[in-house]
């Protein structure tokens, strides 16, 4: 990629990084990259009028996918033209990247080490990634690597709870969260509003995987992190119950194929000059 060079890290750089990722991010997305890659959902195409017309996305531009995990929204910036960089602190995960998208500059980073220049890009995107980072150090150092006037970009793909046996699904995954950061706690929002960046704008868009229910119910779950950093006797527990949720609700019973209704959330906020 042009204008960026590969950086080798510190001797005691490894240590460093992993003191700053939480520990379901360390071992779930470790052990579960391929079953990330399976059981994700795609985004809607209204995020490609988003990246472009909001976040300002162009082959002029430069772009950091911050939190790029197996690269599940790269395909998304690169669909824009922008050059992308892949900023990714689990080495399993990052190596997936660079399979699928060999010619992306995917550099091992966190939300807080950032390895680029000052001012070098026109955005940042944070795709079901802000809420592992969601402190004002991350926000200070994103601010540093933008331009005056690029965009902090928010993606996250929710399970719509309207649906009436998405709750029941939601409630196994919960119930073994922990101390895990997630979205719908709200707790990211704290870091908002931010002395760098002007207010938060959100726009939602609905749409749905489909697929068979071993790919988008049960990969989905096990890709959470911290249901792929249980024990595999607990893992096994928590098919039983999704199992059993499914053999209950006449919409997913027997079916070879389901569609799981999701929305998407997308927020951005702009740096000021």
């Amino acid at each position: 990629m042009k204008g960026y060079a590969r950086q080798q890290p510190s001797p005691n750089w490894s240590s460093a990084m992993k003191d700053q990722i939480h520990h379901s991010a360390a071992t779930g997305y470790r052990t579960g990259a391929d079953t990330y890659v399976r059981g994700r959902p795609d985004y809607p195409p209204q995020v490609a009028t988003w990246l472009s017309d909001t976040l300002g996305l162009n082959a002029d531009a430069a772009v950091i996918d911050l939190g790029a995990g197996t690269g599940k929204f790269t395909g998304r910036l690169l669909a824009t033209g922008a050059q992308v960089i892949a900023v990714e602190p689990v080495a399993q995960m990052l190596e997936k990247l660079s399979e699928t998208y060999p010619e992306v500059l995917a550099v091992k980073g966190t939300a807080t080490d950032l390895p680029l220049p000052d001012a070098s890009v026109d955005a940042v995107v944070c795709a079901q990634a802000f809420h592992w980072f969601a402190t004002n150090e991350a926000l200070d150092e994103i601010a540093r690597v933008l331009k005056p006037g690029g965009r902090l970009g928010l993606v996250w793909n929710l399970r719509d709870v309207r649906v009436s046996w998405v709750p029941k699904l939601d409630a196994i995954v919960n119930a073994l969260e922990g101390d895990t950061p997630r979205y719908y706690t709200g707790e990211w929002r704290r870091v908002f509003p931010h002395p760098a960046f002007g207010p938060l704008q959100a726009l939602h868009f609905s749409h749905g995987h489909s697929g068979s229910p071993e790919d988008v119910i049960f990969n989905r779950v096990r890709s959470t992190s911290f249901i792929a950093a249980l024990p595999e006797a607990e893992r096994a527990k928590v098919d039983e119950r999704i199992r059993a949720m499914i053999e209950g609700e006449p919409e997913l019973r027997g079916r070879n194929e389901v569609t799981v209704p999701y929305e998407t959330a997308v927020f951005v906020a702009v740096k000021g000059s």
